[in-house]
């Protein structure tokens, strides 16, 4: 084969393995959001690949330098930390149109891991160059700025359900926010698949198996909620929403 003709075959390549920002359905969601046209073509050119990871893969792990954020595509990420006794913490779960990798902006180093809960599709942003685009597209840093600012208020949502709510309530509260994620991106609130496990989900609550197990089961027989394995049907989102301000209805 010709050196002319691995290049023309890279080349297609590369074009395959490109994602326009423009034509994805999660751009209202993610960085791109009020980017013009020549903006949009900017930041489209820092996207170098799609990535796929199959359920189970890390996408990084806690310790690795960092190089670049990632934009989730398709599928669902859990972050985690493991302590020195060899646990898992589960710190947050992630699904499409959000980003990952920030956790690592501060020293260049991630402090967790992210693991694909399914199969899983991301782009890969690379980060220096996306600081300085940033600089000449004071749209761009605007967004990145608010994609930060609600990683923040996230992380203080969950700082609020470790503090001060009872079991049943940061149960309630984890389904809800699960609901208006998924509406958000024009799926179902009321109808959704658990890509994670109870056991991380009472990781990420800091409640036990036993304890997130009995809420499911208590919410299934008040009628809140139907549950078929991993498939969660929200039968009385209000019933959810009382019970999270701390006055269940009767």
């Amino acid at each position: 084969m010709t050196t002319s003709s691995t290049i023309s075959i890279q080349e297609v390549s590369l074009k395959h393995l490109r994602v326009a920002c423009s034509s994805c359905s999660l751009k209202e969601l993610c960085l791109p959001l009020g980017l013009s046209g020549e903006e949009m073509t900017q930041l489209d050119s820092l996207i170098s690949q799609r990535m796929r990871i199959k359920k189970g893969e890390h996408l990084y792990s806690a310790g690795d330098p960092m190089a670049s954020l990632y934009a989730v595509r398709l599928g669902f990420f859990k972050m985690s930390v493991v302590s020195e006794d060899g646990r898992e913490q589960v710190t947050g779960f992630q699904m499409a149109g959000e980003l990952l990798g920030m956790d690592a902006i501060s020293n260049d180093t991630h402090t967790c891991s992210a693991i694909a809960l399914e199969d899983s599709e991301v782009c890969e942003i690379p980060f220096a160059e996306l600081e300085q685009l940033s600089r000449s597209i004071p749209s761009l840093q605007h967004n990145f700025y608010k994609v930060l600012s609600r990683e923040i208020v996230r992380d203080h949502g969950v700082m609020m359900l470790l503090g001060n709510m009872k079991a049943e309530e940061r149960l309630a509260a984890f389904l809800i926010n699960l609901s208006q994620r998924f509406a958000l991106r024009g799926y179902s609130s009321k109808n959704f698949i658990l890509r994670m496990t109870r056991e991380e989900i009472g990781s990420y609550l800091g409640l036990k198996l036993e304890t997130i197990s009995r809420s499911f089961s208590k919410f299934q027989d008040q009628g809140f909620i139907r549950v078929s394995n991993k498939e969660v049907e929200i039968l009385d989102l209000e019933a959810l929403k009382a019970l999270l301000a701390g006055c269940p209805e009767k």
